[in-house]
């Protein structure tokens, strides 16, 4: 796919759409809510669902007269990939704007705005000139969350950074064979440390000293070459899909037992701990890294892995795939919103600039045969 990486450079204007974008969900669909720090908006209400039998069919979510928004909740890896799509889809800028839309850039013949054609590939429209065919309202909690919202028809989309199963471990398989995968982009899970932990030397670990560390056999950094300092193991939440991820690919046993020393519910409460402390180490969601946050690189079976270089091979057991569950079929409401984060300007707008890794040309093929087909 050919991408623009210029589209993430100027966050001046983006944060404004950004914020604009969660003001007309509040606004517009009258159900705001503040559900984990950097939250637009949260489901409000009960979703209306998806319906049908298998994938590509039109559930009550997908009537082009209903109305409703189209409501996703769940990780908060996932979360900026849906929610900066979401707060563009509801801003629904031009297609002069070649900042945010301009689709000549992507291979796309429309003068509509961005989510008018997005949309109206599916048959609905704006009843109001420059408003979008229909809101996308985005919730923040974490994988658990997503997936069982999704599974009990509160939200349309479920958001999780780890498969169904591994976060569903007592479902049974015709629980879990409802659920449509819908790959949106690929995570690195990187390794972190506070600063000073870094800058004392400490840029790399093993394998087997990373599984230490959360095992509490190794305490201190003084025993992996860093300062005589206690180590301060911190943890996601149990339920989240970095957490299951973490502990399926480092133990091979999405329910091994470990013991950090504090868990945190969301990767922005992990960043601002470690940010904030001078003993920390963390597994996080590859956006998340920066701004006081070092991500070190880790030794696996002989072979390095650094941020920046190479977390996306295939080899790196702890990049992820980054899912968007429907539930029970996917509709055409569903669709539209999915088709766009997918393509080739979903996957340079609203992947590549949080610093997740693209879906190759063939996983795209993959996922849009996922989705219902466009009737227009």
């Amino acid at each position: 796919m050919t991408r623009d990486n210029s589209t993430g450079a100027d966050y001046t204007r983006r944060k404004f759409i950004v914020a604009s974008g969660a003001a007309g969900v509040a606004g517009l669909a009258g159900c705001s809510g503040d559900s984990g720090a950097g939250a637009e908006a949260e489901a409000g209400g009960e979703a209306s669902g998806s319906g049908g039998e298998g994938t590509g069919t039109q559930g009550s979510s997908g009537s082009q007269s209903d109305g409703s928004p189209l409501t996703a909740d769940g990780s908060s890896t996932v979360y900026p990939i849906t929610s900066d799509g979401a707060a563009v889809w509801n801003s629904n800028p031009p297609a002069d704007d070649e900042e945010y839309w301009g689709p000549g850039q992507y291979d796309i013949d429309t003068s509509e705005n961005m989510a008018d054609y997005w949309g109206g590939l599916y048959g609905f429209s704006s009843s109001e000139e420059g408003q979008p065919p229909f809101l996308v309202n985005v919730g923040l909690s974490h994988s658990g969350t997503g997936v069982e919202k999704v599974k009990n028809g509160q939200v349309d989309i479920g958001d999780s950074s780890a498969p169904v199963e591994d976060e569903l471990p007592d479902a049974d398989q015709s629980t879990i064979d409802k659920f449509v995968d819908h790959v949106v982009g690929v995570d690195g899970q990187p390794i972190v440390v506070s600063n000073e932990i870094y800058e004392a030397g400490v840029t790399k670990l093993t394998g087997d000293e990373l599984r230490a560390i959360y095992k509490k056999e190794i305490t201190n950094w003084s025993e992996v070459g860093g300062p005589d300092r206690e180590i301060q193991a911190v943890g996601r939440a149990e339920g989240s899909g970095t957490d299951t991820a973490f502990r399926a690919n480092l133990y091979g046993d999405a329910q091994a037992e470990m013991s950090p020393d504090i868990r945190k519910g969301q990767n922005q409460q992990v960043a601002t701990l470690v940010r904030n402390s001078d003993n920390a180490i963390a597994y996080m969601a590859l956006a998340f890294v920066g701004d006081g946050v070092s991500a070190i690189s880790l030794e696996l079976d002989g072979k390095t892995y650094t941020p920046g270089e190479n977390l996306s091979d295939k080899g790196y057991p702890l990049s992820r795939d980054l899912h968007c569950y429907t539930y029970d079929g996917t509709s055409e409401k569903e669709s539209a919103f999915l088709r766009m984060l997918i393509s080739d300007y979903g996957q340079t707008m609203f992947v590549e600039p949080n610093n997740y890794f693209v879906l190759s040309d063939a996983r795209q093929e993959e996922e849009m045969g996922k989705l219902a087909e466009p009737s227009n």
